[in-house]
């Protein structure tokens, strides 16, 4: 996929921080609608469905009603200007960016033995999409995975999220591998829960920098009606 080709197969700005895509490909297809720059909805051309991509405590959204018929529409004609785009730029070199960015994280606070998210976040690569693999304990993990459509960024790199529903258990280590075309070897993130375990977060170095500044202030306080104490005897 060519920068030039995201141009002719993006649907402008529908109102104001809302953005509406179309994207093909000669396996594959795109259809998704977002605003401030989150994914609300998109097409799963493979389940024949609309997905609601927002998370279960976030009020959702109502479509309209062939919504999903109307993504589907769409495809012929995106594969169409996709045929006439490739004969008009056959001498244009594929450009090809790696992820500038990969981030794993839990989505909640940690508590060993709730149930949890974790969330590898990979960004400005170009083209769409990468391959998210996962693995616990050194073993490769499938089931409770999940990854959204690629998302276009502003300087046309795009940005793509993996989820793991998982259960912390004390000594456990994930990995998060994303493999792109741009990428001679996976590029891998790893995420310990001793390392996360929230016992060890920043809490008691916030209490121990807020203590030591107050005790200082104190100091100084102190020693300020030391000295105008002096001067007046």
């Amino acid at each position: 996929m060519m920068k030039m080709k995201l141009l002719l197969f993006l649907s402008g700005v529908l109102w104001v921080s809302a953005l509406r895509i179309v994207g093909c490909s000669d396996s594959d297809g795109e259809g998704m609608l977002a605003l401030d720059g989150e994914e609300m909805w998109y097409a799963d051309f493979k389940k024949k469905e609309g997905v609601i991509a927002l998370p279960p405590f976030v009020d959702h959204v109502s479509y309209v009603e062939g919504t999903y018929e109307t993504a589907v529409g769409e495809q012929p004609i995106c594969r169409t200007n996709l045929g006439i785009a490739r004969k008009a730029l056959k001498d244009i070199p594929l450009e090809r960016d790696a992820p500038s960015g990969l981030v794993i994280y839990p989505r909640d606070e940690v508590e060993l033995g709730e149930k949890n998210t974790l969330i590898c976040h990979v960004s400005g690569f170009y083209p769409a999409p990468v391959n998210v693999s996962w693995t616990r304990n050194g073993q490769k993990v499938t089931e409770g995975t999940s990854i959204n459509i690629p998302f276009p960024s502003k300087d046309s790199s795009f940005t793509q999220i993996s989820r793991l529903q998982f259960v912390p258990q004390l000594g456990d280590i994930y990995s998060c591998s994303v493999e792109h075309l741009a990428l001679k070897e996976p590029l891998t993130r790893t995420w310990d829960v001793e390392m996360d375990n929230p016992q060890s977060g920043p809490g008691p170095s916030i209490f121990c920098g807020v203590g030591l500044t107050i005790g200082l202030l104190g100091v100084a306080v102190g020693t300020f009606f030391l000295i105008k104490g002096n001067e007046c005897s």
